[in-house]
Order: C-alpha cells, then structure tokens, then sequence
C-alpha cells in the first residue's frame, strides 16, 4: 500500500472512531502491566470484570510479589491460562521491585525484561502509561486487518509491525493499534465481518465478496 492510501485509511477510522483508545481499566502503572499480562487470549471486558477485585485485594507491587499463589489464581481464574499468568505476575512484581526499584521502567529493552512483558505489551505500557509511541502493538485485530489491507502480507507481528513502521508517519502511531482494535471488534469481526458498513473496505482483499453481511 502507497502511504498516502494509509494515511487516507487512518483518517477514516479515526472519522469511524473519534474516542477510540485503551480498554483496559488501571489506575497505577503496574495495575496496567498487570491487566495487559491478563489480556493475552481474553477479551478486555473479561479482564474488566476481573480485575477490581485484584486491585482491590493487591494494592501496591509488593501486594503483588507476597500474595499466595493459589489465592491470585482463583482471583484471576476467569481469564485463561490462569496458573501461567500468575507465575509471570508474582515474578514481574518481584523483578520490578528487585531491579527497578519498585517503578515500572518506560524502555523496550527494560520492560521486555520482565515475566510476562513481550514487545506487543511493552508497545501498550509505554503508550499509556508514558505516553511514548515508538511502536505499535500488533494484536490479532490489527494483524488481520493489516493482511486485509495489504498494509503488510506477513504472519508474525514482529514483522507486521515492523511494516508499519516503514509506512506510517510517525504522529499516527499512538492511534493505529486503538483504530484497529476498535474496527475489529465492532465492523471487521473475523467470522462475521460487516463489509456492508466499512469505512475502508475500499482497501480491503475482501472487497469482491458481497457485501450482504448482515449488521
């Protein structure tokens, strides 16, 4: 895709959605590191859901680092892969205190350092948390919609980030990964896409299809 098309797609979502941003609810950054761990294979609003009784049971990262194992799975249980997500959480909330002094770090380098933390949520931590967008977190609804779109025809977000880099300018990427959650999850769903009504299906693969989805 040219990048003045991507710059066009942008502006239409951005048009389709004025107040997209972040779904998860925190209040500290470690609240966030910790819903984002949390989000892996589950949907936000079951994050949501979960985790005010969480917060309100660990309030500090030594909370996090001293709650009993057992007690933070079943508190965490409605999110999947519960047993796993509570090891990395216990173990971050250690390595945060242990290395960085009890404040969650704002490098890639740093925060990929962490139990739990890859690139994609590392993406999300330093943009909402410090407001730096030096990258793009590439979730299952900006990789489908970035193949859609030829933004980028790989399968990795490693690589599809890496893509997108090259053709956005960089004043839009705080927005790109918000836009295309928001997409995907109310218009370019992935079993039931609603072509009839996208904004941008004028760049979409998909566009020879019939546009009979219903809404």
């Amino acid at each position: 895709m040219k990048k003045q098309d991507a710059i066009t797609l942008i502006e239409l979502l951005k048009n389709q959605y004025p107040d997209a941003t972040c779904s998860l609810d925190f209040t500290t950054p470690f609240e966030l590191v910790v819903a984002v761990m949390l989000s892996a294979q589950c949907t936000d609003e079951r994050v949501n859901k979960t985790t005010p009784a969480l917060f309100s049971r660990c309030k500090t990262i030594q909370d996090f680092a001293n709650i009993d194992i057992h007690e933070l799975e079943e508190l965490i249980h409605p999110c999947g892969f519960y047993k796993n997500k509570a090891k990395n959480i216990k173990l971050c909330a250690k390595q945060v205190l242990e290395n960085f002094g009890g404040i969650v770090p704002k490098t890639m380098p740093e925060l990929t350092s962490l139990a739990g933390v890859g690139r994609k949520s590392a993406n999300v931590i330093m943009l909402e948390v410090f407001g730096i967008a030096q990258g793009i977190a590439v979730d299952t609804h900006a990789k489908r919609i970035s193949n859609l779109t030829g933004l980028s025809n790989e399968k990795t977000p490693e690589k599809i980030e890496q893509d997108l880099l090259k053709i956005f300018p960089k004043k839009y990427l705080k927005d790109i990964n918000h836009l295309f959650v928001w997409h995907g999850r109310n218009i370019c769903v992935a079993r039931n896409p609603k072509c009839d009504i996208c904004p941008i299906k004028q760049f979409c693969k998909n566009c020879s299809f019939p546009l009979t989805k219903k809404k």
